[in-house]
């Protein structure tokens, strides 16, 4: 199968061939790339596999995975799409690699997380949990889809209290959303912009390796 993504993987360097491994795979944002999402999970790398994978069309000097009408309003059919193919990604991956499917994440910022999230409710408990940073969920995605329950699905949700991109106001309503739907959501927010602070990243850290039992 040809995907429809380029992506990095960094297996651990002690790889057993007669284990499966927990993996992350990670989603950057727009005008970014993987190498951007792979920093924030380095330091796991030992103890997980690590699925960096890159938007297929290009903005800028960087990539995306959809394009947008406006701030906040996906191309229906593009976005459609990425869920589609993402969804086809992640299965095709775990077939090649020794990937333990009860024990798959994602972790995506902004438009990653806004997918992220999406791919949390179609897929359901196919994914064991997800790390969303400064995104949301369309409402098309909540009101068109068919979703899956996401009870068992374990949901790290941070946002920055002065995001210019996505205000404040839409993190605490994605937290709510989530909260109606399972009982695993941790939601946290930062005193910054629209990014990914120290203390962001240790806290999806020590959340992922808690649920996930890693290190």
């Amino acid at each position: 199968m040809k995907t429809s993504y380029p992506y990095d993987i960094h297996l651990p360097s002690n790889l057993d061939p007669d284990m499966k491994y927990p993996t992350i795979f990670t989603l950057h944002g727009k005008g970014s790339n993987e190498k951007d999402m792979f920093g924030l999970v380095e330091s796991l790398m030992d103890h997980c596999i690590i699925v960096s994978i890159r938007g297929n069309l290009t903005v800028g000097e960087g990539y995306q995975y959809y394009e947008l009408k406006s701030l906040g309003n996906p191309i229906r059919e593009m976005f459609d799409q990425a869920i589609r193919e993402l969804e086809a990604f992640i299965l095709y991956v775990s077939e090649k690699y020794p990937i333990d499917s009860t024990k798959r994440y994602l972790l995506g910022f902004s438009q990653g997380a806004i997918l992220s999230m999406s791919l949390a409710l179609t897929m359901g408990n196919q994914m064991k949990g997800i790390m969303a940073l400064n995104g949301y969920v369309p409402e098309f995605v909540k009101t068109e889809y068919p979703l899956q329950s996401v009870q068992e699905v374990s949901l790290f949700i941070s946002h920055g209290e002065f995001d210019s991109v996505f205000p404040i106001r839409i993190g605490h309503e994605t937290a709510a959303y989530f909260r109606s739907l399972t009982p695993h959501m941790t939601f946290k927010t930062y005193p910054i912009d629209h990014g990914v602070s120290v203390e962001n990243q240790r806290d999806l850290l020590e959340w992922i390796k808690l649920d996930s039992g890693i290190v």
